[in-house]
């Protein structure tokens, strides 16, 4: 019904999907002229909150709403800050016209309190109140509406159960916790794979390359004496980011070519 939603949208291309049953969660990837992206990000958006009810949902990996996400992100003719007035135009037409609240984050952000999506998603759910709009939409929540440089989403999966390694990891690589700069981190259960996974947003690769997020990750592995099972990419990925890693063995196991962004500019 969501992808389906975006097909009828005029002049926005649908990239990519990826879905995960232990995360609970959809990832699209499209791409258009400004105007055509709004339009399909709100169409998109109207089918999640008629169709997702967030009081029966359930999922590893956090959330605050059935449209949890919306960045814009600028791949060509088209700089950040102008994607970030465009999140705000968008972000107004969402509370307008589905009544459904919304949070302004990165380039897009009105308080400096909600400029990092982590932060959103701790301040909101202890009362924080939306951008725009008021409360909570009774079965959808509320939306994270922003604009920000490519984000590569990347899990590293461990051939392990122990959860509490996995966020270990996360918390020594991710910056936050004084590892490596550009680089956010969870561990996660993968219950469908028995599994455990270093869940990684790289915000930035060229700040901090593929390659040495993976060293850091499997130095930790080696040390703790677990395995590392494979990497996996949601969404997708500039072409940039694998030349800058080129020659290190990342163990891919679903890259594939047409998940490969040739153009991605400022």
């Amino acid at each position: 019904m969501i992808v389906a939603a975006l097909g009828r949208a005029a002049g926005s291309l649908l990239l990519d999907t990826s879905s995960d049953p232990d995360h609970h969660r959809s990832v699209l990837t499209f791409a258009g002229a400004p105007a055509d992206v709004a339009d399909a990000a709100v169409s998109v958006i109207a089918v999640a909150v008629e169709r997702i009810d967030l009081t029966r949902h359930s999922g590893v990996h956090p959330r605050i709403g059935s449209a949890d996400v919306v960045p814009f992100v600028p791949v060509a003719g088209i700089t950040l800050q102008e994607c970030g007035q465009l999140a705000n135009e968008t972000a107004e037409r969402i509370w307008r016209d589905l009544r459904l609240p919304v949070y302004l984050y990165e380039a897009a952000a009105r308080r400096p309190e909600c400029r990092r999506l982590e932060s959103v998603r701790k301040l909101a759910p202890a009362g924080l109140p939306p951008d725009i709009g008021d409360g909570r939409h009774p079965t959808a929540g509320a939306c994270v509406v922003g604009a920000r440089k490519f984000l590569i989403a990347w899990n590293i999966n461990l051939r392990s159960t122990d959860l509490a390694l996995a966020k270990r990891i996360a918390s020594e690589i991710r910056e936050s916790g004084g590892g490596l700069p550009a680089v956010k981190a969870l561990g996660l259960p993968l219950a469908a794979r028995g599994q455990v996974q270093v869940s990684i947003n790289l915000v930035d690769f060229e700040i901090t390359p593929l390659h040495s997020v993976w060293e850091a990750v499997s130095e930790r592995c080696r040390r703790m004496g677990v395995e590392i099972a494979g990497s996996e990419l949601i969404g997708m990925i500039p072409a940039a980011a694998l030349e800058a890693s080129k020659g290190h063995d990342l163990h891919w196991e679903n890259l594939r070519p047409e998940a490969v962004l040739r153009a991605c500019g400022r």
